[in-house]
């Protein structure tokens, strides 16, 4: 064994340092604290299909592939071809001379040979000198052993023969750095249509952990990948951001996968709040003990005077401030300033006649009700105040006052709280999922009493009815921003995917969301997805024919088609109606 030692070893070429130390033996190399071994891929078939390398290229450990490529000059290939034909004729002819049958493999090549003279002879095809290395990493020599014998399986499953660089481990090594070098000079002539099949150089599974690296069990399925029905196994808290949005049209299976999702975070310990417009995920919650507010039936309230349970100087104060985005919502406009003002006003003194203040000993007092707030700008001296306290009138005394008309019925305090929306009319629902996001976030955004903070998730289904208001937008857009910090995802669910993706707003949650899930989408909208995206035409058609329950994950630079799948008792849980039996 040869050892070759260096201090700060530098490529010149590269601007690069080398290993400290690289030991060379027959059969590995030793660079630094790992060891390599080189193979060269000296037999091919008769055949290859598209991606023929991938086998290779997407094995579950540190495996490098290098294809080093040289064009072989027209003048020179015609020769080449020409002798080859005539080594090939020459021994069919010495087998029918003598009696013998004729060889296969000799007929084949032959054929081959002669289809490919013709093919280079009119430019349809190139020949290439091609040499390919399989350069496997590990850090022991056990278990480098078990990667090697895996890789020659994967090898062979595709009829590729691997024979190891025995004594030229170290050059192995070299050739399949970037550094463009091939000391090893084991090349195979190619074709053109052979050597294209060998790319793109990606898969469509999720790369697995290194051999011998047990990870975490943090992952939660979402379903089988339709092209190598290969699992696939998501972490959203693992991303850059927690946060995900899943875009469908009606009926594509979207509530279904978010169900399933919902379900088996659970299983991880996560706290799950969920915006339900439909009703859909109260037997989900009753199957697990969860928490349903179901807003708009008779006895059931909400009072946005209450305080969140934190000992913050400025608690107070952000309530005020949440107070004027909902009482803006409520208007459907923005009040002038002089209204503002009066507001800003009326909500002070109206916590003032309460007994609540500035001091947080008086926060744990009842807190006043929104009749409360109106009667205080009805003695408010100012115009502007008895003009808002008028525009107020519907949601104090009139037909929308029966969610604010009284305290808090239900504390929303459960590992799964759905925020049922089904029962209020169309111009409440807005201001219930306001209402329902701003409990949502007191509870995230509680200061943490001891340990570590909690994992959260938060799914906002058919977010388009909030979305579709600027106030609303704006809250799910700080939303999407500030979740991470603080240990929560933003699940957002939406059917109508180009009214999201036209406003800057909406625009911006989608690209605070690391985890994004395309399911099928109509005709109308596949532009808009398409450009937001940056699908490629073939997953733009997929889109739009994907099977109910079948979509596309993109993160990142992955894009992973699968089809969402549950066991039997998940799927009495999940499914919604007779038109989910087959999901």
């Amino acid at each position: 064994m040869k050892v070759l030692r260096s201090t700060k070893t530098v490529t010149a070429a590269q601007g690069m340092p080398g290993p400290a130390a690289l030991s060379v033996s027959p059969a590995y190399v030793q660079v630094g604290d790992g060891y390599t071994a080189t193979f060269v891929v000296c037999g091919y078939p008769a055949e290859v299909g598209p991606a023929w390398l991938d086998p290779l290229l997407s094995y579950p450990g540190r495996v490098a592939v290098a294809v080093h490529i040289t064009p072989v000059a027209p003048q020179l290939a015609a020769p080449m071809l020409k002798r080859q034909r005539a080594r090939l004729e020459s021994s069919r002819r010495l087998d029918a001379d003598s009696g013998r049958l004729g060889d296969p493999m000799t007929e084949a090549a032959a054929s081959d040979a002669a289809d490919l003279a013709e093919r280079v002879a009119r430019g349809a095809a190139k020949l290439f000198d091609t040499g390919i290395y399989v350069t496997i990493h590990a850090r022991t020599l056990d278990e480098l052993a078990t990667v090697t014998a895996g890789v020659k399986s994967a090898a062979a499953s595709v009829l590729l023969d691997l024979q190891p660089a025995t004594f030229r481990h170290q050059q192995g090594w070299i050739a399949t750095l970037p550094v463009g070098v091939d000391p090893l000079r084991q090349r195979r002539i190619l074709d053109t249509t052979a050597l294209a099949a060998a790319f793109p150089l990606a898969s469509a599974d999720l790369s697995a952990p290194v051999p011998g690296v047990v990870p975490a069990p943090d992952g939660v399925l979402y379903g089988v990948n339709t092209t190598s029905n290969g699992v696939l196994l998501w972490n959203r808290w693992a991303q850059d951001n927690h946060n995900s949005v899943v875009l469908a049209r009606s009926g594509a299976g979207k509530s279904y996968f978010v169900k399933l999702e919902v379900l088996r975070n659970l299983y991880q310990d996560t706290t799950v709040s969920v915006i339900d417009p439909e009703d859909e995920y109260t037997p989900l919650a009753e199957h697990v003990g969860g928490t349903v507010v179901q807003l708009g039936v008779p006895g059931v309230r909400v009072n946005p005077f209450d305080l969140p349970a934190d000992d913050r100087p400025d608690t107070l104060t952000r309530r005020g401030l949440f107070l004027h985005t909902l009482i803006s919502v409520m208007l459907g406009v923005t009040p002038p300033p002089a209204e503002r003002a009066a507001l800003d006003r009326a909500i002070t003194g109206t916590y003032a006649h309460a007994g609540i203040t500035g001091d947080p000993a008086t926060w744990s007092k009842p807190a006043p009700l929104l009749r409360d707030l109106a009667a205080t700008l009805a003695v408010d001296d100012d115009p502007a105040a008895t003009q808002l306290a008028a525009r107020l009138a519907p949601w104090t005394g009139g037909n929308f006052a029966s969610l604010f008309d009284g305290p808090t019925t239900t504390a929303p305090d459960s590992h799964l709280v759905v925020w049922s929306l089904r029962h209020l009319p169309d111009e409440l629902r807005t201001v219930g999922t306001l209402l329902a996001l701003d409990a949502i976030w007191s509870s995230i955004d509680a200061p943490i009493s001891r340990g570590r903070r909690r994992r959260q998730l938060v799914v906002v289904d058919e977010a388009w009815l909030l979305m579709r208001d600027g106030e609303g937008a704006r809250f799910l857009f700080r939303m999407s921003k500030a979740a991470r910090k603080r240990s929560a995802g933003l699940c957002v669910v939406t059917q109508d995917a180009a009214d999201v993706l036209s406003t800057d707003l909406g625009l911006a949650v989608v690209s605070n969301a690391a985890t994004q899930v395309l399911m099928r989408q109509s005709a109308q909208s596949i532009k808009a997805v398409k450009e937001a995206f940056n699908l490629t035409d073939g997953e733009a058609r997929l889109l739009l024919s994907a099977p109910r329950g079948e979509g596309l994950l993109v993160a990142g630079r992955s894009r992973i088609p699968f089809r969402s799948v549950s066991s039997a008792a998940e799927h009495t849980i999940a499914v919604t109606g007779i038109g989910e039996v087959d999901q």
